[in-house]
């Protein structure tokens, strides 16, 4: 398999599309998973799939910017993906309903995600709590000036008010799903790193697959605006009212 992509891992010489995931490029993976000889697979692949591949690990990698790798050229980073969507080709089964360009996408999300919290730890330290909630809207103008165990002190009270609270907080159960795993970062905060606002809500969509970008942003910024005005309570008076 490693050798299918050894002569085409360079950036294939084809005209540039905004297209490059089509009805064809379904139809091919359909066929390759349909066609036993070797060599017919590897023209399919070569011809009618590896162009696809290639841009959707692109594409990917710079929208939701997973650029903390071990690599200095990212097409050898798209090479690992692209073996690894090979190895799981197989799976894809069009009669279960979902499109190839969706399937596939979510597999190289998930992987990146797995790569870049790997790598991350090992290069920046890990961003303010602030991160998680700082949107357009949202910007923090909080600048503490206490130590990391108060602040992780603060977020643990914080996230336990909030939790006991939820569904005064948020009447709608569906609303409380969402702000529940939003608070799910900050009690597993010390095994995961926030290395992406758009890696954030990737997070919440592996939770929720059904919930809205605007709905999340909307509930993390309730979720902001009762962390800042307690937190700023707690900078000036030394304790908290939870």
């Amino acid at each position: 398999m490693n050798s299918m992509l050894e002569s085409t891992i360079e950036m294939p010489k084809k005209k540039v599309s905004k297209n490059y995931f089509t009805q064809e490029t379904e139809d091919a993976i359909v066929l390759y998973n349909n066609t036993l000889d070797f060599e017919l697979r590897s023209k399919i692949y070569e011809e009618k799939i590896h162009y696809a591949f290639f841009k959707l690990t692109q594409n990917i990698i710079h929208t939701f910017k997973f650029y903390h790798t071990e690599v200095d050229n990212l097409e050898h980073l798209q090479h690992e993906i692209i073996v690894f969507l090979l190895s799981k080709i197989h799976l894809f089964d069009p009669k279960k309903g979902a499109k190839a360009y969706s399937y596939f996408g979510t597999i190289v999300k998930r992987w990146c995600i797995l790569y870049n919290d790997k790598n991350y730890k090992s290069k920046i330290q890990k961003v303010s709590t602030d991160e998680l909630f700082k949107d357009d809207t949202h910007s923090c103008e909080i600048e503490p000036n206490n130590s990391n165990e108060d602040l992780s002190m603060f977020l643990d009270k914080y996230v336990n008010f909030v939790s006991i609270n939820i569904y005064k907080l948020f009447p709608k159960p569906y609303d409380a799903k969402i702000a529940d795993a939003i608070l799910e970062l900050f009690r597993k905060r010390d095994n995961i790193d926030i290395f992406n606002k758009k890696a954030l809500y990737i997070y919440i969509h592996e939770m929720i697959p059904d919930a809205k970008t605007p709905k999340i942003t909307k509930i993390a910024g309730v979720l902001y605006d009762i962390f800042k005005k307690n937190y700023l309570f707690y900078l000036e008076e030394g304790y908290t009212k939870f």
